[in-house]
């Protein structure tokens, strides 16, 4: 494996431990100033597009906020140049109780050692019931 594949897995893999730790400066780290972010869902045909640190961070510590216990368990980790894709499982209870349990991926851009784009893909599965 080329250096700097290696170099962009350990990046990935970072992101998603920051993310289980709800640590939003560790998360921003890992990617650029002008990080552009397309959201699983939302009103454009790429979902949500937000741009920028403040942005980004902001959409991430939402779903912190109205989620505390949301994780994203991690099944694959691929690197192909410029590019690279997380495979994972998406797990949170909302505020009233309900449940999400659905895989995903995150297709990703590199730039100067960091993140520069992430796309965010879901199943789209209905809520669980309240436990």
């Amino acid at each position: 494996m080329p250096a700097l594949d290696a170099i962009r897995l350990n990046l990935l893999q970072s992101l998603f431990d920051a993310f289980n730790r709800h640590d939003g400066a560790a998360v921003m780290s890992c990617m650029t100033d002008d990080i552009v972010f397309d959201t699983a869902a939302g009103p454009e045909i790429c979902g949500r597009r937000l741009s920028g640190t403040e942005a980004v961070r902001a959409a991430f510590e939402g779903t912190w906020t109205s989620m505390p216990d949301v994780s994203w368990q991690c099944t694959r980790h691929e690197v192909f140049g410029d590019r690279g894709i997380s495979e994972w499982i998406f797990r949170a209870t909302a505020k009233d109780g309900q449940r999400i349990e659905a895989e995903g991926c995150d297709l990703f851009g590199f730039r100067d050692g960091k993140i520069c784009t992430k796309s965010a893909f879901r199943k789209d599965r209905p809520l669980l019931a309240a436990l």
